[in-house]
């Protein structure tokens, strides 16, 4: 005797929950959407001027250098590691660049441009030191990640004091100021066109180069990358290479903004570029994050330090929160990563 089975009435059904597309945005991109809503709205309550074109321009402006790091952090991020010595390599691009510069226009002094290019390679030339040595004790050697860039971070934060004494570096050519630091092309302001290049580049690397998928394989299961074929230690030295590179362009930009070289220019921007990324998705387990995720991750960043300027937060409560910050998204990041593992 068989049981009469009733349908289901269109009205019956279970209605689908509210819920559902809030966590299908949360397991795609993160964080990042639900933090930009709430920070938008608490500062837009707090202050009339936060909302305004003009204030967000201003961070966008402002977010260009943490752009710039961010992606270089990424990129290290992704390979499952991380770079503290981020900040030291702004640092050495500042106060090497800028020394060379000032040494060098009393040796060409009717040929400024001369000189600007030869600070810059300086610069760049002392970053790629910082990546060389990161790279080659990690992907060589096996040092940790967070025992070499935190012994180069020593290192060259000290090798910048011992270079200038503390003391700014001034007299920088008026060009390299005015070009790099407030210059614009197309009406563009040239920090901005230099980050827009950077990112666009970064993008194509990630997501239609095969270093790109090299390194996503990398972070993914290095063990597994290896057996597949992929030269392994390279991508590690590459990655670290190329997140120095990045910090040092932050650098030269900075240098030409604040137009002196200093060695406190890169402070905190480490810890930054790293809540940046972990906001915006990229897991410190390797393997997973999207640079069109990264560069708002950065804005949202700077729009933080901007509202709680705004609010008139004091400079030492902001790190309190933004650190807060950083431990609440590596905290959800972990969840994230456990219902991802749950839906695989």
């Amino acid at each position: 005797m068989g049981y009469k089975v009733e349908p289901i009435k269109a009205d019956e059904a279970p209605a689908p929950s509210l819920l559902a597309p809030l966590r299908s945005l949360f397991l795609r991109a993160g964080v990042l959407p639900f933090f930009l809503v709430a920070a938008i709205v608490i500062f837009s309550f707090a202050s009339a001027q936060f909302l305004t074109v003009q204030n967000l321009t201003n961070v966008a402006r402002q977010s260009v250098y943490l752009v710039l790091v961010s992606l270089g952090q990424m990129l290290v991020l992704v390979t499952g590691g991380f770079d503290l010595s981020v900040g030291t390599a702004i640092a050495l691009t500042s106060v090497v660049s800028a020394s060379t510069m000032v040494a060098a226009v009393a040796v060409f002094p009717d040929s400024v441009w001369l000189v600007i290019a030869l600070g810059l390679c300086a610069g760049f030339c002392a970053a790629a030191v910082v990546g060389l040595l990161n790279g080659l004790g990690i992907s060589v050697f096996g040092v940790s990640p967070f025992i070499m860039t935190l012994g180069v971070q020593s290192v060259g934060a000290g090798i910048a004091l011992f270079i200038t004494g503390g003391v700014p570096i001034g007299n920088l050519p008026f060009e390299f100021a005015d070009f790099f630091g407030f210059g614009r092309v197309f009406g563009v302001p040239v920090p901005v066109l230099i980050a827009l290049v950077a990112i666009a580049v970064m993008w194509i690397v990630m997501n239609r180069l095969r270093i790109g998928a090299e390194v996503y394989a990398v972070g993914g299961n290095i063990k597994a990358a290896h057996l597949s074929g992929i030269n392994t230690a390279k991508t590690l030295f590459l990655s670290y290479l190329a997140c120095s590179l990045l910090a040092s362009l932050a650098g030269i930009l900075l240098t030409a903004r604040v137009e002196s070289g200093e060695t406190n220019l890169g402070g905190s921007i480490g810890l930054e570029s790293i809540a940046a990324c972990v906001i915006a998705g990229v897991s410190l387990r390797g393997g997973i994050g999207r640079v069109e995720n990264v560069v708002l991750g950065a804005f949202f960043i700077v729009l933080v330090q901007n509202g709680m300027n705004v609010m008139q937060i004091g400079s030492y409560m902001q790190m309190v929160l933004l650190g807060s910050l950083l431990i609440l998204a590596v905290i959800i990041d972990q969840l994230r990563y456990r219902m991802l593992l749950v839906r695989r």
